[in-house]
């Protein structure tokens, strides 16, 4: 086993601190961060609570991205005193204590260069996230709540607010599509690179023969519109049709028709919303989740526009973005980045970040070659 080049590692961990705080900028860091304190003491922040939610989020992750941006300063400079009075003492306990720092050191920095690469449009923003099941019947219908149940998992694991808007259940198991947002800052940023088709190769459990079965889901995401968008729709570009909601299985769980599903003529798409407890706030829930699709339309679009004047990019996702394979072996293998774990039921329980953060550096390399190609 070779042995631990400390001054490299020491070396390479301090050159990616520099570029982190150069990319993030700390002067600015601060200068939001004071913009943000002073609105946040305003007295009257919390008459609007939604605005006053996203200013104390907001204010909150700028916040922690300066104490682990200080953090990992005054970390470095510890590391390097530590490994000095190991090699004077030669004490080898203080040598490995500072190996393990340095080494940990280089992992939080990891983390930390992904906040630098979450630079697109709305990368800041929440998401909202759509799930619908596709070809393979009833186990396609169980792996979209599979997934679902992933998601909420991964959420919960990094403590992110999130609101279940619509679900359509499947009638023997499983669901026809389900709709959530994830409130926190840079959530879209993060889960944007997780849209696309999801199949699932397993022995299914719904043949009474045993046999193995392959199935598919997609996952859409889009950012939460804001006030500032000016999405304007009008009332005669949309049809809105109210029924009851209804539970698993079909079973009713009200009697009023507080259910909502709006169609955009103009675009064919449509929204529902059930979840909510008034058909007024399903209406409003529809209406910003259509909003937020029109706006990654529009953006798609004008994308679209600038690659045409371009030429032609080779930039594509391709439909299958990743495969999970519980039969013969045990494998999730992302075939974009070439990500891989063996791990499944750790990722079935929202351990994901893996396959997030190789998402996020494969989709600024492709930008990248993108410009470079322009």
């Amino acid at each position: 086993m070779a042995e631990f080049d400390f001054t490299q590692a020491l070396g390479e961990a301090q050159a990616k601190y520099t570029m982190i705080a150069k990319a993030l900028d700390v002067d600015v860091l601060q200068a939001r961060i004071d913009e943000l304190e002073q609105e946040a003491s305003q007295p009257g922040l919390w008459d609007n609570q939604e605005h006053a939610q996203q200013v104390t989020s907001k204010l909150s992750s700028l916040q922690s991205q300066l104490r682990k941006l200080e953090s990992a300063k005054d970390r470095l400079d510890d590391v390097q005193t530590l490994e000095e009075m190991g090699r004077e003492e030669n004490d080898s306990e203080t040598l490995e204590e500072a190996q393990q720092e340095v080494e940990s050191i280089g992992r939080d920095l990891a983390d930390m260069e992904i906040q630098t690469l979450l630079d697109g449009e709305y990368d800041e923003r929440p998401a909202v996230v759509t799930i619908r099941s596709g070809a393979g019947g009833v186990d396609a219908a169980d792996w979209a709540q599979m997934l679902l149940r992933m998601y909420l998992r991964w959420a919960e694991r990094h403590g992110y607010k999130t609101q279940v808007m619509d679900t359509s259940y499947a009638e023997e198991a499983g669901i026809k599509s389900a709709t959530f947002q994830v409130n926190a800052p840079y959530a879209y940023g993060r889960l944007s690179v997780e849209g696309g088709t999801h199949r699932l190769v397993r022995i299914s459990p719904f043949d009474n023969q045993g046999r193995r079965q392959t199935s598919f889901a997609a996952v859409e995401v889009i950012p939460l519109v804001e006030p500032t968008d000016h999405i304007d729709i009008p009332d005669s570009d949309i049809r809105v049709d109210t029924y009851c909601s209804s539970g698993p299985g079909g079973q009713g769980v009200n009697t009023t028709y507080s259910a909502v599903r709006i169609t955009h003529l103009p675009t064919n798409i449509v929204v529902t919303m059930q979840d909510e407890r008034s058909q007024i706030q399903n209406r409003a829930a529809a209406m910003a989740v259509l909003q937020s699709r029109l706006l990654v339309l529009r953006h798609e679009e004008e994308a679209k526009k600038k690659k045409e004047l371009a030429g032609d990019i080779k930039a594509s996702w391709g439909d299958q973005m990743r495969s999970y394979v519980l039969h013969p072996y045990q494998m999730v293998k992302d075939l974009r980045t070439g990500y891989e774990t063996s791990q499944t039921q750790a990722v079935f329980d929202g351990d994901i970040d893996a396959f997030i953060e190789a998402g996020i550096r494969w989709r600024h390399q492709q930008r990248r070659q993108e410009q470079t190609a322009q």
